[in-house]
């Protein structure tokens, strides 16, 4: 009588670098033969890969371990990511948790299981986060239409606020002809577009005679691969050349993301940020000049230490002025061995509710302006998915089109005429083909 196939359930919480690596890890699964399940469904093993940017993620990590174990009590639990390199012990101590892997040995997970006992004490395997210095090449390949593709990982930076180093080490990548090894694997896939993915991407090749400006020539050379995106790059590393590069390229899509955290440099200096906002500003400004039609987001953290009322106003003004198209606000939140939870003058949590609900009607009234420009004009959509009888997809510069049409056209691109703009998503008519 032959063995039952053991089902693993996989989720991820945060980052696109984070679904980039569950994914490589769930292959390595289904490689050894195990079936992959929805983490809502009955599996014989859980892999929860954390997020520890927000104490929110850490709330919402220990709910879903716990309705796991109530799914099936007797499946083993296993926790990897940036919470379970940080607070490992505080991970152990949830009940029905069995094993915690830190960095460095999230990848050797499936060895470590075999290790584990179900139900007994969590097994921890965690290394000092200086000694971390391998760098894992990974590609997500749940998304039919979608790759993200992890260039770089871990970072230099020593942002007051910012727990990434502490979870992920310093900044390390692979070399340009492995990178394009892996890029060549998602070629291989359905995908039609590559989301390129790290922690601070703008350091890939640090310390060698690599750059990013060197890794992007070479990954527009793709054949089988129609749209590349820069998930997030900070801005003291957005040069000329690179927003240059993509202004000529067919390839690298009229989107950039763009953290920018304070419209204050009192705020910036505190925050221990590389840059003025002058600087934030100029790069806006160049992006626009040689890329139109781009799509620009923008990261922002309200309501950190000594922020006052003016800080905060010189902030709205500064984003309500810049020609961009949308912000991912964050509401600051304490974390522990951070040099920011030491800082005085803390902002009263109602008073960071308030200031982010003000950034988020910016944000929704900037998103709807830029997708204003574009009504009766005809972009390129890859069409992604469909939800509530309609097609959705994005345009090359990350407008999201909804259309009426069958599920055929689901990685596809297309040609749409936009025409009406609901705000955070445009009313699409799909064009025949001549």
């Amino acid at each position: 009588m032959s063995t039952p196939t053991k089902r693993v359930a996989f989720h991820t919480l945060g980052c696109k670098l984070n679904f980039s690596e569950t994914a490589t890890i769930s292959r390595d699964f289904i490689r050894h033969g195990f079936e992959k399940v929805d983490y809502r469904d009955e599996a014989d093993i859980y892999v929860l890969n954390t997020c520890s940017v927000t104490e929110n993620a850490d709330k919402e990590a220990r709910k879903l371990i716990r309705s796991a174990k109530r799914r099936n009590p007797s499946s083993s639990i296993a926790v990897i990511g940036c919470y379970a390199q940080l607070k490992p012990k505080d991970i152990a101590a949830i009940d029905g948790v069995d094993l915690v892997l830190g960095a460095e040995e999230k990848f050797n997970l499936l060895n470590h299981l075999s290790t584990v006992e179900t139900n007994g004490s969590a097994k921890v395997i965690q290394s000092d986060i200086d000694h971390v210095h391998t760098f894992k090449p990974s590609f997500s390949s749940g998304e039919r239409t979608r790759s993200f593709l992890k260039i770089q990982d871990g970072c230099d930076y020593t942002c007051s606020f910012c727990t990434i180093p502490l979870a992920r080490g310093g900044n390390r990548s692979d070399t340009i002809a492995n990178t394009m090894k892996t890029a060549r694997e998602v070629e291989k896939t359905d995908a039609r577009e590559i989301v390129l993915t790290g922690i601070n991407i703008g350091d890939f090749g640090k310390g060698s005679e690599e750059t990013f400006f060197h890794l992007i020539q070479q990954l527009d050379k793709l054949e089988d691969i129609d749209r590349i995106r820069i998930s997030s790059i900070e801005p003291n590393l957005l040069t000329d050349e690179i927003i240059e590069f993509c202004a000529g390229s067919q390839k690298f899509m009229p989107h950039f993301h763009v953290p920018l955290q304070s419209g204050s440099d009192k705020i910036l200096s505190a925050m221990r940020r590389r840059y003025k906002r002058g600087l934030f500003k100029d790069r806006v400004a160049k992006i626009k000049k040689s890329i139109p039609d781009a799509c620009i987001g923008v990261d922002v953290i309200v309501g950190f230490p000594g922020e006052t009322e003016e800080d905060f106003l010189e902030t709205y003004h500064f984003l309500n002025e810049l020609d961009i198209s949308y912000l991912h606000v964050f509401t600051y939140s304490e974390r522990l061995n951070t040099d920011a939870i030491d800082l005085n003058a803390v902002v009263p949590k109602e008073v960071r509710a308030k200031r982010s609900k003000m950034l988020h009607i910016l944000s929704d009234k900037k998103q709807r302006y830029f997708h204003e420009q574009f009504i009766g004009k005809t972009r390129q959509v890859l069409f992604e998915t469909m939800k509530n009888g309609k097609i959705l997809g994005h345009t090359n510069n990350y407008i999201q089109v909804q259309v009426e049409g069958k599920t055929d056209l689901i990685n596809t691109i297309e040609n749409v005429l936009l025409i009406e703009n609901h705000g955070s998503a445009v009313d699409g008519q799909l064009l025949k083909k001549s």
